[in-house]
């Protein structure tokens, strides 16, 4: 008779415990730790890197330095803000690829050890999926989900993709650009203007305050619906070399104090034009597809042209749109979270000699 209370008794504490997936993201220079409880985003802790900033760009053996420094701390905080314990975990997701290998190493190594020790499995994320599925984190604030299937444009420093996702591990590119990403423009272009890096966020403030009509770049002629920046990059240079020229000046300091409002105008002139870019390919797709559930991730859907964008073309082709919280746009633990959590419903897990990789598709 006591066996059996005992039995009970165990088999309902079985029952209640709580599926607690701790992430990992370290592909660039955040690292990012976050927890879901059955479901529900409790965490999602980020340290960013500012040592790059000096450097005009991300230091990848830096980026891995900082990266083994950050990883416990930002962890333990995850676990603590959750309200859990490293013995509550009931997997470890994290992000194998794509990104900088050594600093996608200290996070796979951090993943498998903490695995090892805990006796639990570990889920490996493609990066880019996790910035798809951003858009189903549970956070408490009622965020509306897509379904599937719908189109995702994915824009960011390294890539910029139309994304047709027809389940949560069925993705497919149907779009991406054949040369630069458009972040990558943004923040070359950005850097030749003489603004501080990241670019992108310094594009954004200062369109804000310029004419968007004043300078008319070049824009593609690609078929299908893939991208190209690199003949707007061109062009935006064309354009500073020849104004340079006519006002007999060798900088953009000299050439901002002869043209009133030249970075703003340039900003300006240049995100109009990427954002145009970007929808008009997405608009065809939707078209041709007949789809009209349509979402925007990865680090430039911060871009507020590019947010407004989306809405205004909702309100016009009758969209539904999907924006994400600006917490979820960088890269972050809580999207990485999110792709674990589908997986481990799945029990899709993963080998634990796996090892990461610096480029892949979806």
């Amino acid at each position: 008779m006591q066996k059996n209370v005992y039995l009970c008794s165990r088999f309902c504490e079985i029952m209640k415990k709580s599926t607690v997936i701790l992430a990992i993201e370290s592909s660039c220079d955040d690292t990012s730790s976050a927890v879901i409880v059955d479901g529900i985003l409790r965490s999602n802790v980020i340290a960013s890197q500012k040592v790059h900033e000096e450097f005009g760009g991300v230091v990848p053996e830096l980026a891995s330095r900082a990266h083994q420094q950050n990883i416990l701390p930002v962890v333990d905080t995850a676990l603590k803000r959750a309200g859990v314990t490293k013995e509550d975990i009931s997997a470890i997701a994290f992000t194998r690829g794509p990104g900088l290998l050594g600093s996608l190493l200290v996070g796979t190594s951090f993943a498998k050890g903490l695995a090892l020790s805990l006796n639990v499995p570990i889920i490996d994320v493609n990066h880019l999926q996790g910035h798809v599925l951003a858009h189903f984190v549970e956070d408490g604030t009622g965020l509306l989900h897509p379904s599937f299937p719908f189109l995702c444009l994915l824009v960011s420093g390294g890539n910029s993709q139309i994304v047709l996702v027809k389940a949560y591990n069925e993705m497919e590119i149907i779009g991406q650009t054949i040369d630069d990403a458009a972040g990558e423009a943004f923040d070359k272009c950005a850097k030749v203007l003489g603004l501080p890096y990241p670019g992108g966020p310094w594009i954004d403030k200062l369109a804000k305050l310029g004419d968007a009509t004043k300078y008319p770049f070049a824009k593609p002629n690609i078929a299908g619906y893939d991208y190209s920046f690199s003949g707007l990059k061109t062009s935006f240079l064309y354009t500073l070399r020849d104004l340079l020229k006519a006002h007999g000046v060798e900088t953009i300091d000299e050439l901002a104090q002869k043209i009133p409002n030249l970075r703003e105008d340039m900003c300006a002139s240049l995100q109009a034009t990427v954002v145009d870019i970007l929808m008009k390919k997405l608009k065809k797709a939707a078209k041709d597809l007949g789809i009209s559930q349509v979402a925007v991730a990865g680090g430039v859907s911060a871009n507020s042209a590019l947010r407004q964008a989306f809405i205004d073309y909702g309100k016009k082709y009758h969209w539904e749109v999907f924006i994400p919280p600006f917490s979820f746009t960088t890269d972050n633990a809580a999207m990485i979270c999110q792709a674990g959590y589908f997986k481990y419903l799945g029990k899709e897990f993963c080998a634990i000699d796996e090892v990461p990789f610096a480029k892949t598709q979806i």
